[in-house]
């Protein structure tokens, strides 16, 4: 009752006072613009004070989104790596020291994915190498913990052990934590576009291959992996426009093994789908690296491309196999008219390191940025011999990323 009593007095002191400067102005207020009630008044009142308060507030600009999407290239497993990975105490396999000297650079990107070159389809079935890989499941768990969000799964390779090898694989993926793009257990699990949220970015990410090495999917389950099939591409291309997605990436295995430049195919389908709404291509399948482009078609649309991620490690010993990068490409999404692009792509150079049979950490993947500057530092961690490989190999990775650039 005291407030509402206060309220009441503040209310007639404020009609007395506006009285008085209605008298002071001769009289202009007529009687028609006399507040007809309290309630009026109060109306009048609140409307003036809105009104300032919309003329004095400034709209806040949208604020831009940016995310970092980290890639790399083939995780192909020789009898030789996981030989090597394997640990007679526990009876077990541990790939993790290969990636001693690149964990840093999968912490601080938004999300990261590379390719999953073999199948894993279970001890039971026996590991085994090329042609028909069998790769221990414990890599899969060795990749999540490296920080791998996305495996992409439709190579040549996927079928090597079958429709069983392949849900195999699938299923030590899921229980890895390791999302998985490019091959299916059922239609429905095809029909799913993977997507995620990066930064704000609604990202949606698709995976194809050119074949599987001439073995056919089971009758009825054509559906197990997403071959390069225009109409197919598209269909899935505009299913995840239709689902929100602002940046569509696709992972390609294709091109020729060991060559380092891109064959005509690669270009058409290209520009296919950045014509088609692609703004990101990670290549794979050479085993080499092949120059990263930015493409911008005939119909005016743009896309970037890395044509080959080559082989993030394997045992291949062949001119340019033992090259590879991991890529950095970083994205922005407008906050004035929501825009995304491709802004910024950079790379570390990486070299596989081989050693003799029987060595300690015989695989490992070599940071040449980091050993040139540590040995240049003046830190006695790297040999003069170790320096000279690493310039040497750092220069055959820019070279076949960028030969523009010689």
């Amino acid at each position: 009752m005291k407030k509402a009593s206060k309220n009441l007095v503040t209310l007639l002191i404020l009609i007395t006072f506006l009285q008085l400067v209605a008298c002071s102005h001769n009289n202009r207020l007529t009687e028609s613009k006399e507040p007809e009630s309290i309630a009026d008044l109060e109306h009048t009142e609140i409307s003036m004070l809105e009104t300032e308060m919309e003329t004095d507030i400034e709209p806040i600009p949208a604020e831009d989104s940016f995310a970092t999407i980290l890639s790399f290239g083939d995780a192909l497993c020789h009898i030789p790596v996981f030989n090597a990975a394997y640990d007679s105490e526990t009876d077990d396999y541990d790939f993790s020291y290969m990636f001693q000297y690149v964990t840093k650079y999968f912490q601080n990107s938004t999300v990261n994915i590379g390719n999953c070159e073999t199948p894993m389809a279970g001890k039971e079935r026996g590991y085994s190498g090329f042609p028909s890989f069998n790769t221990p499941e414990h890599l899969a768990i060795d990749l999540a913990e490296l920080g791998v969000d996305i495996m992409t799964t439709a190579n040549n390779h996927t079928l090597d052990q079958g429709f069983n090898g392949l849900t195999s694989t699938l299923q030590f993926l899921d229980e890895a934590g390791i999302a998985h793009v490019g091959s299916a257990r059922t239609a429905e699990e095809q029909s799913t576009i993977l997507f995620r949220d990066l930064n704000g970015i609604n990202t949606a990410f698709l995976s194809y291959t050119y074949g599987t090495n001439g073995i056919p999917a089971p009758e009825g389950k054509e559906f197990c992996v997403n071959l390069m099939n225009e109409e197919f591409m598209l269909h899935q291309i505009e299913e995840a426009k239709a689902e929100g997605a602002e940046l569509i990436v696709a992972s390609m295995h294709w091109g020729n093994e060991y060559q380092t430049t891109p064959n005509e195919k690669q270009y058409q389908l290209a520009e296919f789908l950045i014509d088609h709404g692609v703004q990101l291509i990670l290549g794979s399948h050479p085993h080499v690296l092949q120059p990263m482009e930015r493409i911008k078609t005939e119909n005016g649309k743009e896309g970037f491309v890395i044509f080959s991620q080559g082989n993030f490690f394997s045992n291949q010993r062949q001119e340019n196999t033992r090259n590879t990068a991991i890529f950095n490409i970083e994205v922005k999404k407008s906050g004035e008219t929501e825009e995304v692009t491709i802004e910024d792509v950079t790379y570390i150079p990486i070299y596989v390191s081989i050693k003799e049979p029987g060595a300690e950490h015989r695989y490992q993947l070599w940071d040449l940025n980091e050993i040139i500057r540590s040995y240049e530092a003046g830190e006695q961690i790297w040999t003069e011999e170790e320096y000279q490989l690493a310039v040497k190999e750092r220069e055959r990775c820019i070279k076949l990323i960028e030969p523009e650039n010689e």
